[in-house]
């Protein structure tokens, strides 16, 4: 198969792309960053270098393909955060439609269900929403939670002030997925295309702050670090202090009081996949020990 993936090499991307390279299929990444044409070489893959926000790249690059994987990537420098996930859903639906591609795996989220109402997330719901209009294709939405590696944002909180925390409760439940999964899910989802257009949840455990609090405190030989739940303010703060714009802090704010309603993982849980991940708590607890001790 000639797959394309847009989103560059990161975290779920460089997996991805091993894989399929494995299975001998032929992929092309898309990469606005020129320096990583060499890194995508070898990996087995062929660089197409540009802007998604350049339509008429996108429809070059999308061009013979038999499958895409599709998604936004962060562009923090925007200031009109929606309008620009809005924009490049648009000109991958045109794309997609124009070039007759016959499948699509998006990376979406958990809370795109919502429509409106959970921050970045909301952007995702758009893309979804384009691609639902459009006909001629399938289409498996890939619908992770909160992602392992932003737990490694905890290790300046316990190095500088000795604690956990986030903007939910100690007993609040979260979903996480590991990029891994999340991986091995778009793999099975692009070489193995189902009917229609389906909605497929990706987990890799669930746990509450003070579980993964108190996993990471052991796992660093710091047992006993407290977790401390902040106000939307101290978020916001935080957000602004660490160099995010007033949109991205605010959409962010957004996102946590979706996930404290309880709305934005209600869809997750309403149709809880029946195979978590492999990768558990436990599992990442080593990894974070390790980039912690690295930093130390």
């Amino acid at each position: 198969m000639k797959i394309v993936l847009t989103g560059s090499i990161g975290n779920v991307n460089k997996p991805l792309a091993q894989q399929l390279v494995a299975a001998g299929h032929q992929v092309t990444i898309i990469s606005s960053n020129p320096s990583n044409t060499e890194a995508i070489s070898e990996l087995g893959a062929t660089a197409a270098i540009g802007s998604v926000e350049d339509a008429s790249f996108i429809q070059q690059s999308f061009a013979g393909a038999d499958a895409v994987y599709l998604m936004i990537p962060p562009k923090f420098t925007v200031t009109n955060w929606k309008g620009y996930q809005q924009e490049v859903s648009d000109i991958y639906a045109n794309a997609i439609a124009s070039n007759q591609v016959p499948h699509v795996v998006v990376l979406s989220s958990v809370g795109a269900h919502m429509g409106t109402g959970a921050g970045p997330v909301d952007g995702l719901a758009y893309l979804e929403s384009a691609l639902n209009k459009a006909t001629g294709f399938t289409a498996v939405y890939l619908r992770p939670s909160y992602f392992y590696y932003n737990l490694f944002s905890q290790i300046g909180l316990v190095q500088h002030a000795n604690i956990f925390g986030s903007a939910q409760p100690a007993d609040f439940t979260l979903v996480l997925s590991h990029t891994t999964d999340i991986a091995d899910a778009a793999v099975a989802a692009l070489t193995q295309p189902a009917e229609g257009k389906t909605i497929q949840y990706i987990a890799s455990d669930v746990a509450t702050w003070q579980e993964i609090a108190t996993e990471l405190g052991n796992a660093i030989g710091k047992p006993g670090t407290p977790y401390i739940e902040f106000t939307d303010e101290q978020s916001y703060g935080g957000m602004k202090g660490a160099g995010l714009s007033d949109v991205l802090a605010n959409g962010y704010v957004t996102m946590n009081q979706a996930l404290r309603s309880g709305e934005m993982q209600k869809h997750f849980f309403d149709n809880e996949p029946a195979q978590y991940g492999k990768v558990k708590l436990a599992d990442f607890a080593k990894e974070f020990a390790a980039v912690y001790n690295a930093k130390n």
